[in-house]
């Protein structure tokens, strides 16, 4: 056990975070994303929502203040008549962050081949649609 670390972040996670480096990027997967199709490092944790590992995960991790747009969202299909809720959610937390940020969108199939490049996915339970973000690592300041 260790002081100030979220304890739903596994210690495969801490390592995979204090492995990555400067620009790399890492998802945070919906439990409908095709992790292990799209990444060799998939980290589990299938019991948790986006949301709370968004939230944990920021709390070891900083954003890239040198981009334009350090987090990524998939966009909507079109056709499919459905709102996000749980962007509103991720908006929230990542408000509630001491980093600063901007959010870009990615089509269905482009979003997978920037994932593709990531340095991790992490597979969680999350159930809502549309629920998959990336992160861009910045540097501690």
């Amino acid at each position: 056990m260790l002081k100030r670390i979220p304890k739903i972040l596994s210690p495969q996670l801490v390592k995979t975070l204090m492995e990555m480096g400067h620009g790399d990027e890492i998802v945070i997967a919906d439990a409908n994303f095709p992790c292990n199709s799209i990444s060799d490092n998939v980290i589990s944790a299938v019991g948790l929502c986006g949301v709370d590992i968004l939230k944990a995960v920021l709390e070891l991790f900083p954003l890239d203040s040198y981009v334009d747009e350090q987090v990524l969202l998939m966009e909507v299909v079109p056709g499919d008549d459905y709102k996000p809720l749980i962007w509103d959610k991720y908006k929230s937390v990542l408000s509630d962050s001491d980093e600063s940020f901007s959010i870009g969108y990615l089509e269905r199939f482009a979003f997978y081949e920037r994932a593709k490049k990531s340095y991790a996915v992490i597979a969680t339970g999350e159930e809502a649609l549309y629920a998959n973000i990336i992160l861009k690592k910045g540097v501690v300041k």
